[in-house]
């Protein structure tokens, strides 16, 4: 039977999270944060970067303990529950399923308004077939494109901020150094919250790359070490380039929210810039996607080969290309609803599945290490007690930050899923199958 490969190293995983990241996305999505922070995106970043910290350092704790693809799915169940589990695949599966959806939704988008002659839907079935080509073909082709868009997407953002920072040099009346956007007298702590949850829609990147460690080198320590990495390495980038745009643009008031960047781009470095930017952001959306759907993939197909879904069809890898092609597929299909769906309504209850998750995965360090465990010197309570319940704690806030619309979907998701391990368990009565971790080591 095929097996995934080890062929990852370090910096190829965290290049891939970086990449899943799309450190662009903070211009793509600046208008909507400084509208719903009132002009505090580099505090929102902030605040989401320090709830993520504490919610990798669980994850980098779980992938140390149980080295296999899965992520919050394996973790949980082995952890806590199967079935507890089983909720957190599903968790994660809302965000994994819908995620590409969304991502190549707003490339479609951009690529549109550019060239307005060519219809939306054309350019959406360009992201989904060139991108599932390149994934089934396998990762050791993905890793080399998105090392190249990873340095266009880089080259972009330098020169956004180098071209930010140089206009607001030209004004004395605006510092260069200030904390006015991290705290002011106008900071509204709810507001600032509210734009963290939404911000951290660009920190899912360190959560994937924990779906590939049966493809990774030694994975109990590379893993860990990559998640926590790509979540400071991301989150910096988040804060350092929002600060810059903020200062050169403070206020929150713009033509359209949803393209706000251009307005930026344009005021800073004129029209060729905008055209340049225009680029970038498309390269970035093309590596997200990339990245995004080779994760969805390699979590179905470890649901798939455990039984909770039908191993016939998810549990399978291809003898040419040890790659999950039915799950890659399907990712595939489920992308087409961008045909007939807005950005709004596509990503709008993402977050949710992404923030259970992490709830989940911050109790089972709790459950495996303090409790099962029985580690509970000084550090010890500290890493797998306190941190973990910072985490957990930040996550719920972030939770119930979101808008009403992202929690009914998010729980009507969650309903479904809950009706679906009723009928896979025989009423509760019985465990989900098990998952047999050495079947693609």
């Amino acid at each position: 039977m095929a097996r995934l490969q080890r062929t990852l190293s370090l910096g190829s995983v965290v290049l891939f999270g970086i990449a899943y990241m799309t450190p662009i996305i903070v211009l793509g999505t600046f208008g909507i944060l400084a509208q719903s922070t009132a002009g505090m995106v580099p505090a929102a970043y902030l605040a989401a970067l320090v709830a993520m910290f504490f919610t990798a350092m669980s994850y980098g704790r779980m992938a140390a303990a149980f080295p296999v693809a899965g992520s919050a799915y394996s973790y949980v169940r082995k952890a806590i529950s199967p079935k507890l589990g089983f909720i957190a695949g599903w968790a994660v599966l809302l965000d994994y399923l819908f995620l590409p959806m969304a991502i190549w939704l707003i490339g479609a988008a951009y690529l549109n308004s550019a060239f307005p002659s060519v219809p939306q839907p054309l350019w959406v079935l360009a992201f989904i077939v060139i991108t599932s080509l390149i994934n089934i073909v396998g990762l050791r082709l993905a890793n080399g494109i998105n090392s190249l868009l990873m340095l266009v997407q880089f080259l972009v953002l330098v020169a956004f901020v180098a071209l930010a920072i140089h206009y607001v040099g030209g004004d004395a009346s605006k510092p260069l150094w200030t904390l006015a956007p991290f705290f002011n007298g106008d900071m509204q702590m709810p507001l600032v919250m509210s734009g963290a949850a939404i911000a951290c829609y660009s920190f899912l990147g360190f959560d994937a790359v924990s779906t590939l460690t049966e493809e990774t080198r030694d994975p109990r320590r590379t893993i860990p070490r990559a998640i926590m990495l790509i979540t400071l390495i991301g989150g910096l980038i988040f804060v350092a380039v929002s600060y810059f745009v903020q200062l050169a643009h403070p206020a929150f008031v713009f033509d359209n929210v949803d393209s706000a960047a251009y307005e930026i781009a344009r005021n800073i470095g004129g029209d060729l810039f905008v055209s340049i930017f225009l680029i970038g952001l498309i390269v970035g959306q093309f590596a997200s996607g990339l990245s995004a759907q080779a994760s969805g993939s390699r979590l179905l197909y470890a649901m798939g080969r455990d039984g909770v879904l039908p191993k016939s069809f998810f549990g399978g890898l291809s003898e040419r290309f040890g790659t999950p092609i039915n799950s890659i597929l399907l990712c595939a299909v489920v992308a087409l609803l961008a045909l007939k769906l807005d950005v709004t309504t596509s990503t709008s209850f993402i977050n949710f599945g992404a923030f259970l998750a992490f709830s989940l995965v911050n109790l089972s360090v709790i459950f495996h290490y303090w409790i099962g465990g029985q580690q509970r010197g000084p550090r010890e309570c500290l890493l797998f007690l306190v941190c973990p319940l910072i985490g957990l704690l930040a996550d719920l806030w972030l939770m119930v930050s979101l808008d009403h619309l992202a929690i009914y979907l998010g729980v009507s998701w969650l309903a479904v899923g809950l009706v679906y391990l009723a009928f896979l368990t025989g009423g509760f009565r019985k465990q989900p199958p098990e998952m047999d971790f050495q079947e693609a080591g």
